[in-house]
């Protein structure tokens, strides 16, 4: 692909100082950068920004930065450095939204099971906000319902996997006819069906409630933002000096 692009380097440089500093200051990192649901106490506005730039381990990172250079090259050199970087910020900002819109709707299930089984919301909350769950709660609901509640509230997203399913999309979108591998099926796949496969496992993971340690929805919220601003763009014919 040749030389690295502006906003490619810059993202790539900023991704691996942050996963430095996790490596020396780990809990402090991710307490503050990591996206925390709206209510937790550790929740910050501008963790909406930062969550994109934290990871949680080495493989993690790689796949991120991988997927960030090899499709998001040539959509920087398409649409130039401005509009990839609108483009990159705003899939991940769909991400956020999603993730939370999910977190929020698996949160108010859970209180509103325990409410009606006859817990006060306030003295669930005070036993959240001590980092702690009771375990008769497991007693009047479904532990998936549970499980899902306590995660919600206590288990911050954090990664650029959202904003990268955005430039997975842009790039199946411009360019559907190059063929991609996956690292389990190694046959080459156009990037028509590519993109969408790995879409439709989110899809079915997420619906599930499977217990991946993957925030499904996440991946879902940043290929669903991507494709309405390549859609529109394409649509309307968007000016690229625009963004210049």
């Amino acid at each position: 692909m040749g030389r690295v692009t502006e906003a490619i380097k810059h993202l790539l440089i900023i991704n691996v100082l942050f996963f430095l500093a996790t490596a020396l200051y780990g809990d402090l990192m991710r307490h503050w950068f990591s996206l925390w649901f709206p209510i937790n106490e550790n929740f910050g506005l501008w963790q909406v920004l930062t969550h994109m730039f934290m990871h949680g381990g080495l493989m993690h990172i790689l796949f991120n930065m991988y997927g960030l250079w090899a499709f998001g090259t040539p959509l920087e050199r398409m649409w130039g450095r401005n509009k990839f970087l609108f483009f990159y910020f705003s899939a991940g900002l769909g991400s956020a939204l999603l993730y939370t819109a999910m977190n929020y709707y698996q949160f108010n299930e859970g209180i509103t099971t325990l409410v009606n089984a006859g817990f006060s919301e306030s003295s669930v909350l005070e036993v959240l906000s001590e980092g702690k769950y009771n375990t008769g709660w497991y007693e009047i609901a479904e532990k998936g319902t549970i499980d899902s509640f306590l995660n919600a509230y206590g288990i911050p997203m954090l990664g650029a996997s959202g904003a990268v399913y955005g430039v997975l999309v842009a790039f199946a979108f411009s360019y559907p006819e190059t063929e991609l591998m996956l690292l389990f099926l190694p046959v080459p796949i156009k990037a028509k069906f590519f993109v969408p496969l790995l879409i439709l496992g989110d899809v079915i993971f997420g619906i599930t409630g499977a217990q991946t340690g993957i925030a499904h929805f996440a991946h879902i919220g940043g290929a669903l933002a991507g494709f309405i601003m390549v859609w529109y763009w394409k649509r309307n014919q968007f000016n690229n000096k625009r963004w210049n």
